[in-house]
Order: structure tokens, then sequence, then C-alpha cells
């Protein structure tokens, strides 16, 4: 017994095994590359419209080029990775709040009194809308998913898990098109032309099957935090400091929250009156470039959206800083400085796991393993008999497989598109194709370490672990693989549904094309 339990302890450290990935995949992408492994499928040109051949190589890196690109674009990779700075700024934002008592105290007052079960559900409701604003939410939500647990009083492991679970599967959910959306309907359409040059899809396509679908996934994820994860959590010893009996709302506390509440509001109409277009002076962040409202918000070229994190930054700074000043909790400009970097005490450690993860997914992307394997499972699409709802299924497996080494939903889409006009062929439209890809990806995209905000996930369960043993891949993977698992059979049965029934699937929509 005492054997098994020191092995246990002795588990390879997630750095460890990020490391271990790039060499692994250094070696296979030789090998793979010796043996000329390559996959050619039809593709559809974004320029003529027309079937062009393409073929999918994989890239050495086991030779002297390859590590040429190794050694040149690690550094620069590292300093560019976007999940380094984001963290980073959101994390600044953070501190204050916490640090000033503003998060302890709104969230204290919010969930005393609420049902645990009932917490949770909006929490994870919450976390799927915010599927709106791509993948930012991921820095934003989880962490505050970890503090939210902690002030509730319950394990921040479970709430990590929990934000990460519904920010993943509930990633291909929106009411509205985002821009995630907007980017996949490019390579839908372009597809779709080849039958019908005229083909075209309403933006509220999808909303009927979305809003089903996110209240039925709530609900799911809910049921399995609560019956299932909760009992499988590691024991938690809460700090001191926070487990107070009562939290007593004094003077002021009130005062400090009217004090950010107000500057809080008053930060957001402004922003809010900017990305509404048509009222006097109005509209001055959105891109006009632009024809959708959802890419004038969010476009790569839009100020709204290279700026989120850090309009998102600020808006946390004023919410800890005004409560501060109300609450007498920050008396002067030293503290106010100390309280911005106080969530990036013992950062160490996680620049450490994202220089690995950021060098382990600069390495398997330029290997190309991951566009090989999809225009594969693209061809297997293609060249199968299945029509109908078998196809369907095929697709949504296929997806799945692909997603494991090319998690980009618009990189994945981009090859896997291909198969639109097959499906076109047997009956099943390219809005309901797109649909089947989003949900597939969905499902496998919080399993795998090839997603660069998966490295988020590890560093804060890493953050809140007390254990000797480490936060391994495999432990982090396992509590995310209930999710997936019910998450898959709730969209096969979603999807079964509306092609059994012929339901729309939103406005001006439907399975059949």
């Amino acid at each position: 017994m005492k054997k098994n339990q020191s092995k246990e302890k002795i588990g390879l450290h997630p750095v460890m095994v990020l490391l271990l990935l790039c060499f692994i995949t250094i070696i296979i992408s030789g090998v793979l590359s010796f043996f000329n492994v390559q996959a050619t499928y039809n593709r559809v040109s974004t320029i003529t419209g027309d079937y062009v051949v393409t073929t999918e190589a994989v890239t050495s890196l086991f030779n002297l080029s390859g590590l040429k690109y190794i050694f040149t674009t690690t550094v620069a990779n590292f300093a560019n990775f976007v999940v380094l700075s984001h963290l980073i700024i959101i994390l600044l934002g953070i501190g204050i709040m916490v640090k000033s008592g503003f998060l302890k105290t709104v969230i204290t007052m919010l969930t005393k009194k609420a049902k645990k079960t009932s917490v949770t559900y909006v929490w994870i409701l919450i976390c799927i809308i915010a599927s709106i604003i791509g993948d930012l939410a991921y820095i934003i939500f989880i962490p505050l998913g970890a503090l939210l647990f902690l002030y509730g009083k319950r394990n921040p492991f479970l709430g990590i898990v929990t934000t990460f679970a519904s920010l993943t599967c509930g990633s291909a959910l929106s009411i509205f098109l985002t821009s995630i959306d907007s980017s996949l309907l490019d390579y839908t359409l372009i597809n779709a032309y080849i039958f019908d040059s005229n083909y075209v899809i309403s933006s509220f396509g999808y909303i009927l099957i979305m809003i089903v679908s996110i209240v039925l996934l709530s609900l799911l994820l809910a049921s399995i935090t609560e019956n299932y994860m909760a009992k499988k959590m590691p024991k938690y010893d809460f700090p001191e400091e926070d487990i107070e009996d009562d939290l007593v709302i004094t003077k002021k506390k009130m005062r400090g929250l009217i004090y950010s509440l107000s500057a809080g509001a008053i930060y957001l109409l402004i922003f809010i009156y900017n990305i509404i277009p048509g009222l006097p002076f109005s509209g001055k962040l959105l891109d006009y470039s632009q024809d959708l409202y959802i890419d004038k918000l969010f476009s790569y070229d839009s100020f709204f959206s290279n700026g989120f994190v850090f309009i998102v930054a600020v808006l946390f700074v004023l919410l800890g800083l005004f409560y501060g000043i109300g609450a007498k909790t920050i008396k002067n400009n030293k503290e106010f400085i100390d309280s911005l970097g106080y969530s990036l005490n013992g950062i160490g450690k996680v620049l450490v796991m994202i220089f690995a993860a950021a060098t382990f997914i600069n390495i398997f992307k330029e290997s190309n393993i991951g566009n090989v394997l999809a225009a594969s499972l693209a061809n297997l699409v293609n060249n199968s008999n299945f029509s109908g709802f078998p196809i369907s299924i095929l697709l949504f497996l296929v997806t799945i497989i692909a997603t494991l080494l090319l998690p980009s939903p618009i990189s994945g889409w981009s090859v896997l598109s291909s198969t639109v006009p097959t499906l076109m062929q047997v009956g099943v439209s390219p809005e309901f194709a797109q649909l089947i890809f989003r949900f597939g990806n969905a499902v496998a995209i919080g399993l795998t370490p090839i997603f660069a905000y998966f490295i988020v996930y590890m560093a804060f369960l890493g953050n809140y672990n007390q254990s000797d043993k480490p936060i391994t891949l495999k432990r982090a993977i396992s509590y995310q693989l209930p999710y997936a698992l019910m998450t898959a059979a709730l969209f096969l049965a979603i999807l079964m549904v509306w092609y059994v029934v012929g339901m729309p699937l939103g406005v001006g929509t439907s399975v059949a094309p």
C-alpha cells in the first residue's frame, strides 16, 4: 500500500510533460516526414470559388532547419503569446478587487443565502453566454470562478473545473452570431456556393436550437458538478481569513460598494454607448468596414476587440480602487500599487508553465500534423457512403478527433468545411453541417493541451493545490472527461431530435438544404 502511495506522489510535473511532448512531436514529425505522410483533399478557393486540390504534408522538425526554427522563434513566440499578456493584465484588476475586499464582499452577499445548486447553475449559464466574447472568457472567468467558490465557502478546485468545463462545452452556444461563427460562415458559404451561388444564411439562423441547447447544457453541467464532481475534488483547507461565519456589512463597506458600483456603472455606460450605432456621437469603437454587427464589434481591426482585455482590466481596477477608497481598505498610492500586484504573487511557476505550453503549441503547429489529420478525416467523410443522420454522426465524431490535434475552430473548419458539398448532396444543409462541427469542437477542446487556454486552467488548479502531488496533465484532463462525455451525449441527442423531427434551427434555416 505504501509503495502505491509513493508511486502516486511521483508524477510528472505538467511542465515536464509539455517538454517531453515537444521532443516527441519533433521526433514524430521527422518520422512522418521521412515516410512522406500527407493528405490531399479538395477545397474551394476563396478567390475563384472553384475546387482546388490541396495537399497537407507533415513538416519535419527533426533536422537542421527544424532546429533553427525552434531556436529562432521560441523567445519571440513566448513574448507574443497572447495568453501570457492577457492573463497578467486581467490579474492586475483581479488583484485589487481581492485585496481591497470588493470581491469578497460582493460574492458573500450574493451567495450567503442562496442555494449552492442555484449559484452553480447561474454561474454555468453566465459562462456559457460569455462565449460571445470568444477566448477572452477563459482569462476572465477561470480566476473569478475560483474566487466565487472560495468566498462561497466551497472548494475553489470545483469552481475552476466547473468554469473551464462550462466555457469549453458551451463554446459552441450563442444566441447571436459570434466573431468565430462569422468566420466559420465564410468557409461554409464558399462551399455551399458550389451548388447554389445565391445561398444565404440568416444572422438568426441558429437562435431556436441555441436557446434549447443553452438551457439543457446548463442543467446538465450543473447536475454533473453537484452530483458527481463535488465528491471527487480533493479536500481544501480554507485560510482563516476566508472562513468567517458571517460577513458584517459595515457603513464603510456599504460606502465602498456605492462608490465602486457607481464608478463601474459610469465606466460601462460610456463604453456601451460607444458600441451602439446610430445614436448621436455613438458607435466610436466599432469597425465600420465590416457588414455584420458582431464583426464591427469583434473584428481583428476593431478598437473594442483589440482593447477588450484592457477595458475589462480597467473596470476591475476601478471597482477595486473605489471600493478601497470608500471602505478605507486602500489609504494611499502605495497600497493601491501593492494591491495591483497582489494576484501576481507567486506567478513564477505559472510563467514556467506558460513558457512550456507556448513552446509545445508552436512546435506542434509548425509540424502541421493537425492539418494532415484533419484533411485525412475530411476525406473519410467525403468518401463515405453514408447519408442523412449517419453521415452527420460521422462528421461529429471526426470533428472530435480532429479537435484534439487542431483545437482552433477556424483552422479546423477551414479544412473540414470541404465536407459541406458532400453533405448537401445527401440532404444535410450547410448550416446543420457547421452546427455539427461546432458541437464536436466544443466537446473535445477542453481535453487537449494543444488548446492555448488549457494551460490557464492547469495553472489555476496548481495555484490552489495544497498537496505535495502536482496537478498532472492526466489529472487535469480526468476532471474534464465526465463533462465532455455527457456533453457529447446531449449534443448528439439534440442533433438527432432536430434531424428526425425536422424543426427549423432558427430563422430561415433547417436541417435540409
